[in-house]
């Protein structure tokens, strides 16, 4: 839960910092990662394949076969991180055509042209990180996390704001920092995997193993629709902040606001459904159907006693919560900023309902992804979210309608389809699993 939360966390820091400036820096920063959060959807949903594919090997001991998971994946995680960046390049200038706030775009877009670069070392990592995930050695992952997360807090004060000395940089200071953050925290785990006599062991020889085509198919039939899962969630989400940018500067970094408050407790879900990954892919190795869906739903009970927690916080401290990003004795911008915070607070109770329906579809869709089960999958997850959800959030959150919690109720609905959906998915598959073993 610790290293999932450590990629939002990075976010919600910049977040933080640059809306002490003002609601249109933090409008920028929310435009800019919006385009970012799609290539690290893509990079991180497709390196979601070696996880049970290597829980798979290491249930079944099979060196050989972990081995060459894992260099097929290194290669083909690079070689997307590559074209990632590029592709965001190409595609940045899709902002000027998107009938958004001229002062928030012009912001934006050299703070996207440098975020963009830290996806590299971000997705190579992630595929370090998920091997290890693997193996369940989660515990490395995490401390990467802290190391990034502790310097690109340092990194965001000194260049933010202009402190001891260091230029004063705005939001370019937050780009700086998410890159150089990033950059360490792959680093840090190839240290670890290169010097950790566990890890090397399992290693050893690796450049021996010679590439294989049915090795790179397995992972990219995995590895595709796993990774068009999460894009079709993170598009459908991040199209919240564009279409909230179509009513104005407030609500759209009111609606980023929300979006980094729900990321938190959503990061805890993804780390629960990391472990049920982990776990469902060892009793796959192992055959053993009945402890599968057992483990699976014992995961799902756990996520659902956290995400009530989390909805309670949520319903409680609505109109608290916000003020975390808002610097309240800003006299300018005062207005504004309190504008910001009552479109939140009534965003956030949105946020407390779908808790539950977010956190059973991505531990479920996990699950699924354990067993190796995508395609389905895929297809469930892109009716619920652009058949269904988005058309209701299009058409209820224009302020004819009911603006940002219009926006909001659409997220609710594709969330709620999708968990729904995934749930029945999983009950048919792994009873009939049980009843043929």
């Amino acid at each position: 839960m610790l290293g999932m939360l450590g990629h939002t966390l990075v976010s919600l820091v910049d977040n933080i910092m640059v809306g002490v400036l003002d609601p249109i820096n933090l409008a920028a920063v929310s435009l800019g990662n919006s385009f970012v959060f799609v290539g690290m959807a893509i990079g991180i949903g497709f390196s979601t394949a070696i996880t049970p594919l290597i829980a798979e090997a290491d249930s079944e001991k099979n060196i050989n076969k972990l081995q060459s998971t894992f260099l097929h994946s290194i290669i083909l995680c690079a070689i997307l991180s590559i074209f990632l960046f590029s592709s965001i390049f190409f595609f940045r200038d899709i902002m000027l055509l998107m009938n958004q706030p001229v002062e928030v775009v012009e912001l934006a877009m050299p703070y996207l042209e440098l975020v963009v670069i830290s996806l590299i070392p971000l997705l190579i990592f992630q595929a370090l990180k998920q091997f290890c995930d693997g193996l369940s050695l989660t515990i490395y992952p995490m401390y990467a996390a802290i190391i990034a997360n502790v310097l690109n807090v340092i990194i965001n004060y000194l260049l933010i704001f202009g402190k001891f000395g260091f230029p004063q940089m705005g939001i370019m200071g937050a780009a700086i920092g998410t890159l150089i953050s990033r950059s360490v925290m792959l680093l840090f785990l190839f240290l670890i995997i290169r010097y950790n006599s566990k890890i090397s062991k399992s290693l050893k020889g690796l450049l021996s193993i010679k590439l294989e085509k049915n090795m790179f198919s397995k992972i990219l039939n995995i590895g595709i629709p796993s990774s068009l899962q999460m894009v079709f969630e993170v598009v459908f989400f991040t199209s919240a902040v564009w279409l909230s940018g179509l009513l104005g500067e407030n609500p759209q970094s009111a609606n980023q606001i929300a979006l980094n408050l729900s990321s938190m407790s959503f990061m805890i879900a993804s780390g629960l459904s990391v472990s049920a990954m982990v776990r469902v892919g060892n009793q796959k190795g192992l055959k053993n159907y009945r402890d599968l869906r057992r483990i699976s739903l014992s995961i799902l009970l756990l996520g659902l006693l956290l995400a009530t927690f989390f909805a309670l916080c949520f319903i409680l401290l609505n109109n608290i919560l916000p003020l975390i990003y808002i610097d309240t004795n800003n006299i300018l911008n005062y207005e504004d900023n309190m504008e910001v915070v009552k479109i939140t607070s009534k965003l956030l109770i949105i946020a407390a309902v779908y808790q539950i329906s977010d956190t059973i579809q991505v531990i479920i869709l996990a699950a699924l992804r354990g067993m190796q089960d995508v395609k389905i999958p895929t297809i469930i997850t892109f009716i619920a979210y652009w058949l269904i959800g988005f058309p209701t959030s299009y058409f209820l959150g224009t302020e004819k309608m009911l603006g940002s919690e219009g926006i909001w109720i659409g997220l609710f609905t594709g969330l709620t389809t999708a968990a729904v959906l995934l749930y029945i998915r999983f009950d048919i598959l792994t009873k009939k699993l049980i009843l043929n073993n």
